[in-house]
């Protein structure tokens, strides 16, 4: 087959990297890609808000398969314009996309469709979500209702900070991702993030994984797009993931299968585990960031196959196979994220890739032949082993060898797993 690989982050180089092995590729392209993923396949300069141009390079190139790797381009219809060309495409629909797309959409379908979640209300200006908040107090929750990059979400714990979130998304500090607010209740337990392939009808459940939002070391500081994960969640127990399928997961699949955009492609499920059981935080309808890094490095099975078959209603025929050891990833970021900061800063040195760790490049560059930093995520320092905390100890070892003076990261990644451990 060839493929082309829609993305330029950590998460398109881990697939980018999964997909290189597989016997059924003869040809793998990237658009943009990164320097990580020209390693494993061939860059292309697409305009990727350009599907009619990403529709008429596979044509004109022989590719039969798109695989996009982040939520934009599917918000925006990308594999609606792929499948009417009749080019095979791993992802969802724009309407089905809608599950990330809008957070107000997805709590909608939650009550119609009774899925566990928060309690929530849609709002359009600031006076009535306000007001709501003061009745409701903290902790609570206020969400931009549209794509923020994984930062439009406060959680409040006190009413002042509420309120204050509530004036930042109608201020316009998230664009048109703050024209509608959803507020909804604080859901006390611990996170976990499931995924599942479904291809309309079937649903293939994936591993889990645990992400770290917070900036700093003990879950302190703002939420970002994300500091490390690990892979499983040992509170991911094969119960929870049961419930989680039968109470969730199903319930949405034939829920937006019923409502005319049946759902294909990832489901991302980030959920909270309550005193109740699995809560719904949030959809999306790709792979997380950095959760994909870790689950890579668990998949034993061929990627290929599998993210074919949800594209093409054939889910029902292939299964997934994991490694029974953990996968643990580190975010190195430039200093100042999710703040502001430097960009194109040299990056000196890496770690060789070995058996156990490797390198995913998020957010670099290569100019005049040296290795930056452009983004505020930039590396992914990931590391597999038989515990959680063997992993954390090789990771944080390929980590302390990356020559980068503007980098940071958080020292902590998979805590909870670790204590766990040592229980």
């Amino acid at each position: 087959m060839k493929v082309l690989l829609i993305g330029s982050g950590g998460r398109e180089h881990a697939l980018a990297w999964k997909l290189a092995q597989s016997p059924l590729l003869e040809t793998l392209y990237a658009a943009p890609g990164n320097p990580g993923i020209a390693e494993c396949a061939t860059l292309i300069s697409l305009d990727i808000d350009d599907h009619a141009a990403v529709a008429a390079f596979c044509k004109a190139n022989g590719v039969t398969f798109v695989v996009v790797g982040p939520e934009a381009p599917l918000v925006a219809g990308m594999a609606d314009e792929l499948r009417a060309a009749g080019i095979d495409v791993f992802g969802p629909s724009a309407a089905a996309a809608q599950l990330e797309g809008s957070k107000g959409f997805t709590k909608d379908l939650c009550a119609k469709y009774d899925i566990p979640t928060g309690a929530y209300q849609r709002f359009t200006d600031a006076a009535a979500a306000k007001a709501y908040v003061e009745r409701e107090g903290a902790p609570i929750v206020v969400k931009a209702d549209g794509l923020a990059a994984g930062k439009g979400v406060t959680v409040a714990m006190t009413l002042g900070e509420a309120l204050a979130a509530v004036d930042d998304r109608f201020d316009g500090a998230f664009g048109a991702a703050g024209a509608e607010v959803v507020v909804e209740a604080f859901l006390d337990g611990e996170e976990a993030s499931f995924f599942c392939l479904c291809d309309g009808t079937n649903a293939l459940p994936l591993a889990s994984a645990q992400d770290h939002k917070r900036v700093g070391d003990g879950d302190t500081g703002p939420n970002t797009g994300g500091m490390g994960a690990y892979s499983p969640a040992p509170v991911m127990t094969p119960d929870m993931v049961a419930r989680t399928m039968k109470e969730i997961i199903e319930p949405t699949i034939r829920g937006m299968a019923a409502d005319g955009h049946a759902f294909q492609g990832v489901l991302f499920a980030g959920l909270m585990i309550t005193a109740k059981g699995p809560e719904l935080i949030e959809y999306n309808v790709r792979f997380g960031d950095p959760e994909c890094q870790v689950l890579m490095m668990r998949l034993e099975s061929d990627l290929l196959p599998i993210l074919h078959a949800a594209a093409t209603g054939r889910l029902d025929t292939v299964s997934a196979s994991w490694r029974d050891a953990a996968a643990l990833t580190v975010v190195m970021a430039s200093k100042g994220y999710p703040g502001a900061y430097e960009k194109n800063t040299p990056i000196r040195a890496l770690p060789a890739d070995d058996a156990v760790s490797k390198v995913f490049h998020a957010g670099t560059a290569l100019k005049d032949g040296q290795l930056v930093a452009t983004g505020g995520r930039v590396l992914n320092v990931t590391a597999v082993a038989p515990t959680v905390a063997e992993a954390q100890k090789a990771a944080y070892q390929a980590l302390d060898r990356v020559e980068w003076d503007n980098g940071f990261c958080r020292r902590d990644i998979g805590w909870r797993a670790v204590a766990r451990e040592k229980a």
